[in-house]
Order: structure tokens, then C-alpha cells, then sequence
């Protein structure tokens, strides 16, 4: 029966240092024992302090105490080895520390445990067996437990020796409270708890918009997906059409026939080749931000506050650099009109061939996966800036040009145009030069109470009142007045509500078939109406100053 008493009791004949079976055992004058060696390994540790201390109770000795064998815990000991005690106590108190887990100070020996507890105010981490005295010894109860970290030493000012338990927000960092009275004195600051409470906070918004970025893209890679299918699927229709119209011709155009087929493959090839580009740059955008998700999921949920904040500055920005454009896939047309323009040559004669080979190559390098994102911000939209200046044939005789052609005043006076053609006879308009295809941006400034300022095909009526801008399908016209905004196109007029602004910037992407009109202040722009259309003909601006209202308009040179 006695030695099943011992057998039960064993945990207590085990070194709390070593977490083994007790060797060469000696008991300090608190009562704990420890193996002579761990002990006097611990203290020499301690030697520069001057003051020794008991592991467990943490009871302090002024003087190094001798230490003594304690014969009855060896003779104890002993027994429990004969009795193969010594493979159980270890097994049942002890839980290695694994890579990367933050081990035991105070264990010794080749196998240290894993630390549960970090103490802020011994600046030791301790495991499960060393870590009981500061649940049961009243002044270690006292002392602040937080989870095991290997960065203890990260939480002490280095200047003062003192825990880092205050935020500097004049010099964002950490710093002790001793620091507050000296270097930091009079500025900003707060407990790092509260400063925590705000950060993460914004912590979460952070996350949250990378959250929408992923999905954004997610849902961009998706439509990039099916427009890359699409056109494949396209350009095989397509190539399979070509070939049978050919098959049909005579002899004559077999030469076209295959510079059509090496056509639709190189732009197809090209299309996709940038495509799968673009793909392979979209997964890897979303796996650092899905990476840096999981950075901001983790850093929100630890309880290292001066962990947090240390690395909150460079992990809290939202931005993840890359170099691609938000993409816009345009309608699942892509080799559709090759086909088309194909199928029409089949039913020429052969001195047509040449006539109309322009145009297959022109229809088939048109084909395009994806159309640039729209300009959201002046700066955006200036690098499409055009040079423009007013026709004076076609100027009414009421319009004055001046500024070399670029501004256009109403006046009661007519002015000694020559007759011509092209002139506007009836109402008080006048066309560009420029023929504007792609992408193209210009700005208005504007006087008086009515100004009118359009774009056009060329063939508009110049006499009667369809040669007004807006009351046809070839012409679309914003009016600025007092008033505010009104667009208007065949006929049909909408209203316009925008910020009044003396500037109009006008932006074209002819190819899209977007026309978009902004109200400009200083560097700041704003969207008023935006139509969305086809453009089967270049556009010319256009403009039109009231009768009598003495109103001007003026092209601005923008660089």
C-alpha cells in the first residue's frame, strides 16, 4: 500500500525547474525543493542581480543560501525509479514546446516546455508547472498574465526599463510612462489600450475594403473569364466562316483568303495573349490581398496590444500595388462584323478585292477583350487632351472667332464671311476643324446666359431647323444657362442637375461610345450626363451662342 501511495504522490517529488524526477535534491529554507543543479543553474542566471529568489513563491534571499542534500527526498526518489515511478510523473506534467512555440524561461535541460503565460511584470514566461505560483502566491497574483509571446522584451522602454503602457500620438509610438514626463513631454497622449480601441476600429475598415477589393476583382476575373471564352469561340466562328466564303471564290482571292485567315488568328492570338496576361496578374492581385486579409484577420484578433501597434502602421494601409487597370469588357461582338464584311466581298468582282481589303484588316484588328476604365478624375482625364480649333467656314455670320480660332462670340453685327458651303445659314452655330475619332478631351469656358456646346457629324444640315444641334440623330448638345443643364438629342431634351460652374469639360471615347460632359472647378471634376451610344461617323464639336444674349465660348488650351 505504501508504495501505491508514493506512486500517486510522484508529481511531488518532481523538480519544477527540470519538470524530471528530482537529482541530488535540496529544499530552500520556503520548503520547495529542486535538483542541486537546476537551483544553483537558476541562481547563477541571477548573479548580477544580487538578490536570489525561489522560482515558485518567489521568496528573495538577500545572501546566496548553502545549500544542503535533502537525504529523504533522495532516498524517496530512488525508490520511485526502482519502482519505474520515474516514466510516468514526466509524461503527465510535461508539453514540449513545438517550432515556433514560445518556450519556458525557467525550465532546464534539453527538453523545455511550452509556455502558456507571459508575466508583463516578471518579464519571464512560464509553463503549466511554472506557472502555478502565480495563481496561489498573494503578491505574484497581482502580477499581469498575458498570453505566451516571445516579444517580452518588445513591451520595455529601452531608455527607462519600465513596461511600455502609454501611445504617443504626437510621435505615434509606445512609450513608458516615465517617457511622458521627459522626451514626450506636453505632447498627445493616451493608454495603448484606448489607442487600440481606435485603431481597431479603423483596422476593421481597412479590412473590409480590401474584402470589397477581392470581391471586385473576383467578379472582374470572372467577366475576363467569359470574354476570353467568348472571343475564342468567335474567332473559331469566324475563321470557320472566312474559310467557307473563300472556298466559294474563285481562285483569284485565294491570296486573300489566307492573309484574312492570318488576320483573325494573329489578333486573336494577341487578344488572348494579353488576356491570359491580365488573368494571371488578376489571381495574383487577389492572392496578396487575400494574403493581406488574413495579415489584418490575425493582427485584429491578437491580445498584444504593443504587438498591435507596432505593426498596425504598415499592415492598416489598404493599398496593394498593381499594375492593372480596372477592367471594362465591351459587348461580346468581337469577329462578328469580320464575318459580315467577308460574306459582302464574296458577292463582288474581283477589281473590288483591292478596294475593300482596307477594309476586313481594319475590322479585324478592332477586335479588343476589354476597354480602358473610364477617367474618374481630372487628372485621369487630361492625358486625352486634343488640340481644337473653330472652322470659319462654317461659321454663322452672328459668330465672332477669335483667340486664333478658338473662341466664338454672338454678335448683333454680321461679320464679312465669304459664301460657302458648309456655312450654318439659320441658326448662330459653328463646326471644329478636327474630325475626332478614339479618345479625345477638351474644356469650355463659357459667358453670357445661353451657350450650346455640341458635337456632330459632319453631313448635319447647315440651312433650316434641322441644322439645329440636338434636334437630330447625327448631334448631341448640352445647354449651359443661368438656369442650369439641359442635353438634348433628337429632339428629345433632359434635364441636367450639376454643380454650375463657368467651365465644361467635354470627354469622347468614340470606340466606346461614350460622351460624357463635366463640371470643372479648379482641378476638380464633375459628372452632369453621360450618353452611351454607337458613333458610326468621326465627330466634330460644335457650338451655338443665343441671339442678342452676348455669349461666348471659349476652347482652353490645356497644356
Amino acid at each position: 500500500m505504501a508504495q501505491q501511495g508514493v506512486v500517486l504522490d510522484q508529481d511531488h517529488f518532481c523538480c519544477s525547474i527540470c519538470l524530471d524526477l528530482l537529482k541530488d535534491p535540496v529544499t530552500l529554507h520556503c520548503g520547495h525543493s529542486y535538483c542541486s543543479s537546476c537551483i544553483e543553474g537558476c541562481w547563477d542566471q541571477d548573479e548580477q542581480k544580487g538578490v536570489y529568489s525561489c522560482p515558485q513563491c518567489r521568496q528573495s534571499f538577500t545572501l546566496r543560501p548553502a545549500l544542503k542534500r535533502n537525504n529523504m527526498l533522495a532516498e524517496v526518489v530512488e525508490k520511485l525509479k526502482e519502482t519505474g515511478g520515474a516514466q510516468a510523473a514526466p509524461s503527465e506534467l510535461t508539453s514540449p514546446a513545438g517550432p515556433g512555440e514560445v518556450t519556458c524561461d525557467l525550465c532546464t535541460g534539453p527538453r523545455k516546455q511550452r509556455a502558456l503565460k507571459s508575466c508583463l511584470m516578471c518579464m519571464v514566461s512560464y509553463c503549466q508547472t511554472h506557472l502555478q505560483p502565480h495563481y496561489q502566491v498573494p503578491g505574484l497574483k497581482k502580477h499581469k498574465l498575458v498570453e505566451a509571446t516571445s516579444g517580452l522584451q518588445e513591451m520595455i522602454c529601452s531608455s527607462h526599463d519600465k513596461l511600455l503602457e502609454v501611445f504617443c500620438r504626437t510621435d505615434q509610438q509606445c512609450i513608458c510612462y516615465q517617457c511622458v514626463m521627459e522626451n514626450h513631454k506636453g505632447h498627445d497622449t493616451v493608454s495603448v489600450k484606448d489607442e487600440r480601441e481606435k485603431k481597431q476600429n479603423k483596422l476593421v475598415l481597412s479590412q473590409q475594403e480590401v474584402q470589397q477589393r477581392v470581391q471586385q476583382r473576383e467578379e472582374e476575373l470572372k467577366e475576363l473569364q467569359q470574354a476570353v471564352e467568348s472571343l475564342k469561340l468567335s474567332g473559331q466562328a469566324a475563321e470557320k466562316d472566312s474559310e467557307r466564303i473563300f472556298t466559294e471564290l474563285i481562285r483569284s482571292i485565294e491570296r486573300r483568303r489566307s492573309e484574312v485567315k492570318d488576320l483573325i488568328r494573329a489578333q486573336q492570338g494577341a487578344a488572348v495573349s494579353q488576356a491570359e496576361g491580365l488573368l494571371e496578374r488578376l489571381e495574383q492581385e487577389i492572392a496578396e490581398l487575400r494574403r493581406k486579409d488574413a495579415e489584418l484577420e490575425k493582427l485584429s484578433h491578437t491580445e498584444d496590444n504593443i504587438h498591435f501597434l507596432q505593426n498596425y502602421q504598415s499592415l492598416s494601409s489598404t493599398s496593394v500595388s498593381s499594375d492593372v487597370p480596372s477592367i471594362s469588357v465591351p459587348p461580346l461582338q468581337y469577329f462578328k462584323h469580320v464575318t459580315e464584311v467577308v460574306s459582302e466581298l464574296r458577292d463582288k468582282l474581283e477589281e473590288l478585292i483591292q478596294r475593300e481589303w482596307s477594309n476586313i484588316s481594319t475590322t479585324v484588328s478592332t477586335v479588343d477583350v476589354f476597354l480602358p476604365p473610364e477617367p474618374k478624375t481630372r487628372a485621369d482625364l487630361l492625358p486625352y487632351s486634343c488640340q481644337l480649333t473653330l472652322d470659319p467656314n462654317t461659321a454663322h455670320r452672328n459668330l465672332s472667332l477669335s483667340e486664333e480660332n478658338r473662341k466664338v462670340t454672338c454678335l448683333n453685327q454680321e461679320q464679312p464671311y465669304p459664301v460657302h458651303p458648309e456655312r450654318f445659314t439659320f441658326y448662330p452655330q459653328v463646326l471644329c476643324r478636327e474630325a475626332l475619332s478614339g479618345r479625345c478631351y477638351w474644356e469650355v469656358e463659357r459667358t453670357g446666359d445661353y451657350v450650346d456646346i455640341a458635337v456632330s457629324y459632319k453631313d448635319i444640315s447647315r440651312t433650316g431647323g434641322n441644322s439645329y444641334f440636338g434636334s437630330n440623330n447625327i448631334s448631341w448638345r448640352l445647354r449651359c444657362s443661368s438656369d442650369g443643364y439641359t442635353f438634348r438629342h433628337n429632339s428629345v431634351d433632359t434635364a441636367v442637375s450639376g454643380l454650375q460652374s463657368s467651365r465644361v469639360g467635354v470627354y469622347l471615347d468614340h470606340k466606346a461610345g461614350t460622351l460624357s460632359f463635366y463640371s470643372v472647378v479648379s482641378d476638380t471634376v464633375t459628372l452632369l450626363h453621360r450618353v452611351q451610344t454607337t458613333f458610326t461617323q468621326t465627330l466634330y464639336p460644335g457650338f451655338n451662342d443665343y441671339w442678342n444674349c452676348d455669349g461666348s465660348a471659349e476652347i482652353m488650351k490645356l497644356w
